[in-house]
């Protein structure tokens, strides 16, 4: 991708933690190379838990990964709609930030909201350089074209996760923890790009140069 210098990165997630799955990496290391690092949060996560509790998580877990600003949609969890209010809540934080970067869910998910909030952010980010689509656990159908090699950051990655401690074993799977699947994903896109880590992403725009 073309790296404008210090160009703003918006991040657009539907529930506290989907950031953190999907590409915290990627997050920390667009940080550390000087860029103002945006999130928005679409929703508080009350299927998931107590809004307070997990806001409060979201918080402590942008710290850790030097996200400048996050933005809440105060949409309710599980009933996010499609299109209506979310184009222009998503165009809000756009004109706000003026981003060069958009990451936002994939668009194939078994989870209503995060189908709802991908291609809501396609309308809203189209005159968007660079947008990418990233994974989470219940992501189908993905076929990445992008990689962002995370072996300095993994570590960093995980402190995010366990930020989101109300949720770390609320994966539906029996012994496995979000902390578990997220090692697997990383190590298994690192492995197609043969890196020990990386966090891969699907292309809807990318510049190269």
């Amino acid at each position: 991708m073309r790296r404008k210098k210090n160009s703003p990165v918006l991040v657009v997630g539907s529930h506290p933690d989907d950031i953190e799955f999907g590409c915290a990496g990627t997050c920390c290391r667009f940080a550390r190379l000087g860029h103002p690092v945006h999130a928005l949060v679409m929703t508080p996560g009350n299927e998931g838990g107590e809004p307070g509790c997990r806001q409060r998580e979201q918080m402590k877990s942008a710290g850790i990964l030097g996200i400048t600003e996050v933005f809440w949609g105060g949409f309710e969890d599980t009933k996010l709609p499609l299109y209506q209010n979310v184009i222009p809540e998503i165009e809000t934080i756009v004109k706000k930030v003026k981003p060069g970067y958009v990451l936002v869910h994939h668009g194939k998910d078994t989870h209503q909201d995060h189908r709802h909030v991908s291609t809501s952010t396609v309308a809203a980010t189209r005159n968007i350089p660079n947008v990418l689509f990233y994974e989470g656990p219940t992501t189908y159908g993905f076929e990445p074209d992008v990689f962002v090699n995370i072996n300095d950051v993994m570590n960093t990655k995980l402190r995010a996760l366990r930020c989101h401690k109300s949720q770390v074993m609320r994966t539906n799977i029996n012994q496995r923890s979000i902390i578990d699947i997220a090692s697997a994903t990383a190590t298994f896109r690192g492995t197609q790009c043969r890196v020990a880590y990386a966090e891969a992403f699907r292309s809807l725009r990318a510049f190269l140069i």
